[in-house]
């Protein structure tokens, strides 16, 4: 079969693809290649996409810091408020206190004298005295119950003791229950001041359960009504506080006690909103971690409640004490309320100062007590008629002894932290004895003033110090730094550094009679011209304070009367190295120049140092260092240090007998004879005036039985006074000690001393009852034993001594 032909059907062009309908049409490569420059710009949109996601991530890790943040930061906050709650929440001041007065029969003690311990205790009159601290007066009786105390040696409870005056003196201490005789009884220590941390904060610690529940009651009325009812924030006071600050004013109250104490514990007084926050914060991590009861206790023991002097009064506790001087358990609703109400401005409701405006707040209180319903109207009404009853007393700061308490601290300093004596509540026992301290201060700013009046000097341009301690055991009793006890500025006991003149004298003497083989209180001394030549300093001419020399004197009464010529020839002769090194021995810590001019004083000295110096002359030539402090105790009473006696010798007991006895004869008719307008000379004082060039510095070191007494008076611009050590120190340390009913001063004689009878103007042996014989102490075999006799000039002799005695007795009336 013949097969059909085909025809070949023609190409058909391709068809161009159309896209589907929402699709591009497919690209040909010549195309691509001619929109190649288009697919570029496709390429650089993607990272204009990328930009836009890399934004709303970088918000999204924005939120997420803010929140880690947060977290880190409520983290930390929750770290700081557990470790200062969980730990030790205050930092209690170191509470320094007084010698205890110890009541035995026999002691030197009168009715006024004892009032005024009294008083410094702040002990309470009652009939019939029950409670501690409470006492009665019946003629020349007194009942009274002590305060319990722990002392150093163990715990003392409270004492009911009946204490017999007679004559000046106790006179018996009995029980009062028993009516047992008592050989002593102690008191407690009157409180003198303390150490307080950097803002002067003082407080004394209570607990909850110490607290009545009227207090309570009006600190909730008061402050926060809703306290056990919310965690921490009350909503419509920070929405208020929110709207005035945002508003532009300041923020306002409304915050709970919880923020109050987050606010006072942890954070500034600033008023910001970063500070409520965090604030707010707290307080709720307070309420997480910590009950109602402990929230409330700190609250009572950290709010600001006034200021004393210096002294910042915190916490329910003290304020108490200061206010109405009882302890926060005894407190009525009336002054209760007034506290709470003060709490809102201390200083703008001060009771003392504002009495009307304290009053106005105090019945505010207790309106809203009785409106939520913890008074009722009876009550109401009796609280309101309530005086506000505040305690009188005149600010005393962080002590009215700030120059006593300078020298406690440093020497506290040498075996403390200051950290743990402002922080960890020691309580320190000092030797303060107060009514030495009041005759020190009434003596110096009253002679002063007198001094002032009487010569004609511009008032308040003289200054002064004066320290006393105890010759027996070297305990400070009084430090006054200057004519005005209370201030806390410099203090011229410690930091006065002058020079000492005349004071210098007993050492360079003792130095001397150290070899008795050598030199005795007879041996004659040169006072003539002296010119002394030394390498390095000007040629050296001292003059006496007359103005004249007195040719060959006696040792002795070159002390006596103070003469500065026979002075540096006996030093140069014994060596000025050697005087000085005595005077470290005795007690100077400074090296002072060993210049001839040091012989007469020149070296600088404090009353402090100069006190440590005739310290251990008075205690016969034994070094015991002065010590202010008695114990340290533990917040707990527990015994940490006690401060025992250290004494060491530093001369030998028979020359420090002659020298004593010298100054004795320097009271008794030399340059400190009209010390006897003030004590009489039965006392045999011993002493030594003391008068720098141009009449600059005055002084006066001298002792009695009981005491030793430093006294300077100057000018703090170091202008001369115009004033002797006679006529300006001595004047004041005689008033002082005048107060004091000093105790006769009775030398113990040692083994090896003995007394002959010499002739003054020979220095010879002479017979009892001859014309100008002295009788004077020797060490055993260096008295002269040559014989002067009574014959020769003793008649001339005898009119000398007359007329030098008629001499003295108008200088004693004109002096």
């Amino acid at each position: 079969m013949a097969k059909r032909p085909t025809s070949k059907k023609p190409k058909a062009k391709p068809k161009r693809k159309t896209a589907a309908k929402g699709k591009a049409p497919a690209k040909t490569k010549a195309a691509a290649k001619r929109k190649a420059p288009t697919k570029r710009k496709a390429t650089k949109r993607k990272p204009a996409k990328k930009r836009r996601f890399t934004k709303k991530r970088f918000l999204a890790y924005l939120v997420l810091a803010g929140l880690l943040a947060a977290a880190v930061f409520t983290l930390y906050l929750d770290v700081t408020v557990r470790s200062r709650f969980e730990g030790k929440r205050f930092a209690l001041p170191a509470r320094v206190y007084a010698r205890p007065l110890e009541l035995y029969p026999g002691l030197k003690l009168s009715p006024g004298e004892m009032k005024r311990e009294l008083a410094l205790l702040r002990y309470h009159p009652a009939s019939q005295p029950k409670r501690p601290g409470t006492y009665d007066w019946n003629g020349q009786t007194l009942d009274l119950v002590t305060r319990p105390f722990v002392f150093a040696d163990g715990a003392q409870g409270s004492l009911s003791l009946r204490v017999a005056f007679r004559g000046g003196q106790v006179g018996g201490v009995y029980e009062r229950g028993q009516g047992k005789a008592l050989s002593i009884a102690r008191l407690d220590p009157p409180r003198i001041g303390g150490i307080y941390p950097g803002k002067n904060e003082d407080r004394v610690l209570v607990q909850l359960k110490d607290a009545p529940r009227h207090l309570i009651d009006a600190l909730i009325a008061t402050e926060d009504h809703r306290f056990y009812a919310h965690h921490g924030l009350d909503p419509r006071g920070i929405a208020r506080a929110v709207w005035v600050t945002a508003s532009g004013g300041r923020v306002q109250g409304g915050s709970t006690l919880t923020q109050q104490l987050a606010k006072n514990f942890f954070l500034t007084p600033e008023r910001t909103l970063q500070r409520k926050f965090t604030e707010m914060v707290m307080a709720l991590l307070l309420e997480l971690h910590y009950s109602k009861n402990e929230i409330l206790e700190t609250y009572l023991n950290e709010v600001y409640l006034g200021q004393d002097g210096n002294r910042a009064i915190h916490g329910f506790g003290l304020a108490a004490s200061f206010y109405f001087d009882k302890p926060l358990s005894d407190l009525s609703v009336s002054q209760a309320a007034l506290l709470v109400g003060m709490l809102k401005g201390p200083t703008y409701y001060n009771p003392r100062r504002n009495p009307k405006r304290a009053l106005k707040r105090r019945n505010f209180v207790l309106q809203e007590m009785a409106e939520q319903g913890k008074l009722s109207q009876r009550q109401l009404a009796r609280a309101k008629a309530t005086p506000l009853g505040v305690v009188r007393r005149a600010p005393k700061g962080t002590s009215p002894y700030p120059a006593f308490m300078q020298l406690v601290y440093r020497q506290l300093k040498r075996d403390y932290r200051d950290e743990d004596l402002r922080s960890e509540g020691l309580r320190i026992i000092t030797t303060l004895d107060p009514a030495v301290q009041r005759a020190a201060e009434q003596a110096l700013a009253g002679r002063l003033a007198r001094l002032e009046k009487d010569r004609r000097i511009k008032r308040n341009s003289l200054q002064g110090a004066l320290v006393i301690t105890s010759t027996q055991n070297a305990e400070v009793q009084a430090v006054v730094g200057g004519r005005a006890p209370r201030y806390e500025g410099f203090n011229r006991v410690l930091d006065a550094k002058r020079p000492i003149g005349s004071l210098v004298k007993p050492v360079v003497y003792l130095t001397a009679l150290q070899q008795p083989q050598k030199f005795t209180l007879a041996t004659l001394l040169d006072d003539s011209p002296l010119v002394f030549k030394q390498k390095g300093t000007d040629d050296y001419a001292p003059q006496n304070y007359d103005k004249k020399f007195h040719g060959q004197v006696p040792l002795i009464d070159a002390l006596v009367h103070s003469y500065n010529v026979p002075t540096v020839r006996l030093g140069l002769d014994v060596g000025v190295p050697k005087v000085m090194a005595n005077l470290r021995r005795l007690g100077a810590k400074r090296d002072l120049p060993e210049f001839a001019s040091s012989l007469l004083g020149a070296g600088e000295l404090s009353p402090l140092e100069v006190a440590q110096v005739y310290q251990s002359i008075a205690s016969g030539g034994f070094r015991t260092p002065l010590r202010a402090i008695r114990t340290v105790l533990t917040a707990q009473g527990e015994p940490l240090k006690r401060y025992a006696l250290k004494v060491e010798q530093v001369s030998q007991a028979d020359s420090v007998f002659l020298l004593t006895f010298a100054m004795q004869q320097v009271v008794r008719r030399g340059t400190a004879r009209s010390l006897s307008y003030y004590l009489p000379t039965s006392l045999d004082i011993a002493g030594k005036t003391g008068t720098t060039d141009g009449l600059r510095d005055s002084w006066f070191a001298g002792f009695t039985g009981d005491r030793l007494a430093v006294a300077w008076v100057g000018r703090d611009d170091n202008k001369p006074t115009g004033l002797t050590g006679a006529s300006g120190a001595m004047v004041v340390w005689g008033q002082a000690m005048a107060a004091l009913d000093p105790t006769v001063l009775t030398l113990t004689q040692p083994d090896d001393v003995e007394w002959v009878w010499i002739q003054a103007s020979s220095g010879l042996r002479s017979g009892r009852g001859c014309p100008g014989a002295l009788k004077l102490p020797f060490v055993s075999g260096s008295a002269p034993t040559q014989s002067a006799g009574c014959g020769g000039g003793s008649m001339g002799e005898a009119v000398e001594e007359l007329g030098t005695t008629v001499k003295r007795w108008f200088e004693r009336i004109f002096d």
